[in-house]
Formats: structure tokens, sequence, C-alpha cells
């Protein structure tokens, strides 16, 4: 079982070393069976039926904030002034890592070019993210710490006011030439963000979509 786990691990971490230097089209089961210095790459279907399910799987283990949404079970009930700030630092931090970086910016490109890319990626990580958000917020107007609105909309928000600091260590380094830290924006941010949904006088119908 041990042996399994180390051999599955050495897997990912070979796969996320390929991806983040070839891109999902340029790394092959090949190329990462010998990254990871197995003898034959049929050893890699043991573990992962095809490459987008390995690809799916290295996204979920080394994105931090994936990890933390896997089993929302326990995030539910916390109030969103703990939750918010815990999926905006696994957000951002997963920008900070040299490979992580590369790897995000060859799929950016590749899923620019070719429609698969942009589903597989949209799926494992925009989609996830955003389906937790929504559940998230969902939760937080029926135990009434946010006021009722559409779900939908408040979960981009959120995203959307990440995207900048993002941005800054990918593509855009003069976005941080102010200094303002992760945790200063997150701090701000979340702030600014919850202020907006204060529970209050129901406005409307109050309807919210999840």
């Amino acid at each position: 079982m041990a042996e399994d786990f180390d051999r599955r691990e050495q897997i990912l971490e070979a796969a996320f070393g390929e991806f983040a230097a070839k891109g999902f089209k340029g790394a092959t089961i090949k190329s990462i069976a010998e990254a990871a210095g197995l003898q034959s790459p049929a050893l890699i279907y043991w573990y992962f039926p095809d490459k987008e399910a390995l690809f799916r799987e290295v996204l979920e283990s080394r994105i931090p904030v994936l990890r933390a949404v896997r089993d929302p079970t326990g995030l539910l009930e916390s109030p969103p002034e703990k939750v918010l700030p815990t999926i905006a630092r696994g957000y951002l931090s997963t920008f900070d890592n040299t490979s992580a970086q590369r790897m995000a910016r060859l799929m950016m490109g590749e899923a620019m070019r070719r429609r698969e890319i942009a589903e597989i990626f949209g799926n494992a990580v925009v989609k996830r993210m955003l389906g937790f958000l929504k559940q998230y917020m969902a939760r937080q107007i029926e135990l009434g710490r946010l006021r009722p609105h559409d779900t939908r909309s408040s979960a981009r928000a959120f995203i959307g006011m990440l995207l900048p600091q993002a941005g800054g260590k990918l593509l855009f380094p003069v976005i941080r030439e102010d200094g303002l830290t992760d945790e200063e924006h997150i701090e701000t941010a979340v702030k600014i963000f919850l202020e907006g949904l204060e529970p209050g006088e129901e406005q409307g119908d109050g309807c919210h979509r999840s």
C-alpha cells in the first residue's frame, strides 16, 4: 500500500514537471514515465486511465485551493470571515511556485488555441472553484450570515477580486510595484466583499440561485 502511494506520488511529481515545462499537448505518457524513472510507460495506466485523468489529478494535488475544496463539508458551516481568506490564500499561493507559474502560462496559451484544453482546465479548476463558492454562499445565506443574492454573481465577483493580484505574479509585474502584499489585498478585498453582502433589509424578491 505504501509502495503504491509512493509510486503514485512519484508519477504526479514527474507529471507536474512535464506539464509545467511542455504543456498538456507537449507532455506525453512516455516522457512522464521517463521523468518518473519508470521502466515502462504502461505502469502509469495502472494508476491513471489516461493523460487527461493524470492532468486533472496533478491540478488537484498541486493547486492549494483545489485541495482545500476537495471535501467542502467542513467548510460550509464556517463563517465567511474565516473561509474566504483561506480560499484566497490558497488561490494566490498557487502562483508563488515557479513551476506553477510556468504551467499556468502554458495552460492559458493552450486554452486560447485549443478548445479541448480549455474544457479540461475549466472543468478541473474553474468549475470546481466556482461550484464550491456558489454552494458556500448559498449556505451562508441560509444561515443568515449573508443577505440573499444571486450566488452565481458573488462567486464570480470574489474570484474577480483576486485576479489582478494573481496577474501581477503571472504576467504583469508592474501591478505589484506598489508593494501590496497578498495578505493586505486579501484582508481588504474580503472586507469590501462582505460589507456589500451584510445581512439587512431585503430588497426585491431576495431570491438566490446556486
